[in-house]
């Protein structure tokens, strides 16, 4: 065996660093969960449409380890109106994602953004003429 170059591989290839399975995963679990960008142009489509309707104000985004939180305010100084969570642990239960009111109340929960959001769009009223 021959170290060529000081690569530390017999045949000198320094690209072919094999990682082992298990730590892979806990390099992925190290890090913090977040919303990937087809999920946050979702957000803040709406957060775009609620602030032209003078509803919301400002916002927030939390990566957390377990969860990523985005959070929406009326004013800053306040608690926050909603929040929109994606917690990946609940994928397979109710749902990754969910949307919790002021009081702690959840909203809605499933498994695709949109609908979840949709929570938020404009209820049908029956007008009697």
């Amino acid at each position: 065996m021959t170290d060529r170059g000081g690569s530390g591989t017999e045949d000198g290839d320094a690209s072919a660093i094999l990682i082992p399975l298990h730590e892979a995963r806990r390099e992925r679990l190290d890090q913090p969960v977040r919303f990937d960008r087809r999920e946050l142009d979702q957000i803040l489509r709406l957060y775009g449409r609620m602030v032209a309707a003078n509803e919301w104000r400002d916002y927030a985004i939390d990566h957390l380890s377990d969860r990523a939180v985005f959070s929406v305010f009326r004013r800053a100084s306040e608690v926050p109106l909603f929040q929109i969570v994606k917690d990946p642990k609940l994928a397979r239960r109710q749902g990754a994602f969910s949307v919790i009111a002021a009081g702690g109340r959840i909203l809605k929960r499933g498994q695709e953004l949109g609908r979840v959001l949709g929570v938020f769009d404009p209820k049908l009223k029956v007008i009697e003429a």
